[in-house]
């Protein structure tokens, strides 16, 4: 098949790959490069980078819906568009040109959290199977016909990260299967059950403080739900402490207050949270005994506000 393929971050580089290890990709639509870090760095997007490497002509408009983007298109004459994290809408004249269809890559099992950060709110809200989707996309926001859904079983102590980039590759084997589906008129498109539907908007620093009078679980899910980006934190001794990884643990006391030194646990509402890795503000990442070296900490102390 002759693809168009529309995707930014890394979550669609396996998906790009697996694409042009099967098919003819005509050309990528990716944002433009952005200025990263503190010495704002012009950075290309990782699909860009992939798309290059693949020697695949890469365009990068600002706004698909301007311009010459839909003549562009329209000449290449794709089969089909593949969309897999692009983070701009499809109008719906782009929508309307290749004979397969635009089919979309997302990281979920549909209707449940539609939007930016699907993968994320899986984790942060403790669910035990997540998967991907791939469906025929329309002008609502991720409300198209379900293609082909896949299931992936989330581990009691897997971060959003790792859940992320595992979804990854299997939205890269799942996308294959529905382009294979496609081609042979094998698909038999479902329509999504509105009442069903959740949305997972986008994460931001706001969320990232900690409140240990939550369930042991509820904190658990916090952090690993919030790593790599933006990290869950709390405070002690007036600076914030950023917390990476965490495990369950039994134990009772005041929410926030550290009922063991070895290794280092953390009340909260009900049950408490062994903590494995931390940074204090100003200083770097560290495992939560070096931290104890050169932190003296008390049982009883109290973390947090």
């Amino acid at each position: 098949m002759n693809v168009v393929f529309m995707g930014t971050p890394d979550f669609a580089v396996p998906s790009l790959n697996a694409i042009a290890q099967h098919h003819n990709v005509l050309a990528v639509f990716t944002q433009p490069d952005k200025p990263v870090g503190r010495k704002m760095v012009m950075t290309p997007p990782d699909v860009k980078v992939c798309a290059q490497e693949l020697s695949i002509p890469v365009y990068q408009p600002v706004k698909l819906r301007e311009g010459d983007n839909h003549k562009i298109i329209r000449e290449l004459n794709p089969d089909v568009i593949v969309v897999v994290a692009y983070g701009q809408i499809l109008p719906e004249n782009i929508l309307n040109i290749p004979k397969y269809g635009c089919i979309n890559v997302h990281g979920s099992l549909l209707p449940k959290y539609r939007g930016a950060a699907p993968i994320q709110w899986s984790v942060l809200n403790g669910d035990t199977v997540t998967g991907v989707t791939t469906m025929y996309m329309e002008k609502g926001l991720d409300t198209g016909d379900i293609l082909l859904k896949e299931e992936y079983e989330i581990g009691i102590n897997e971060t959003a990260g790792e859940v992320f980039d595992n979804l990854a590759m299997l939205g890269g084997e799942l996308i294959i299967k529905t382009l294979e589906y496609a081609q042979n008129g094998m698909l038999k498109p479902i329509k999504q059950d509105d009442s069903l539907s959740s949305y997972a908007k986008m994460l931001d620093k706001s969320m990232c403080k900690i409140d240990f009078s939550k369930t042991n679980k509820e904190v658990h899910n916090k952090v690993r739900g919030l790593y790599p980006w933006p990290i869950a934190s709390t405070v002690f001794n007036g600076k914030v402490l950023k917390i990476f990884e965490t495990r369950l643990a039994d134990g009772k006391g005041k929410p926030g207050e550290v009922i063991s030194t070895n290794p280092l646990t953390v009340a909260c509402g009900e049950g408490a949270v062994v903590v494995n890795s931390v940074q204090l503000q100003g200083k770097k990442r560290m495992d939560s005994n070096a931290f104890l070296q050169g932190h003296k900490i008390s049982i009883g102390t109290i973390i947090g506000d």
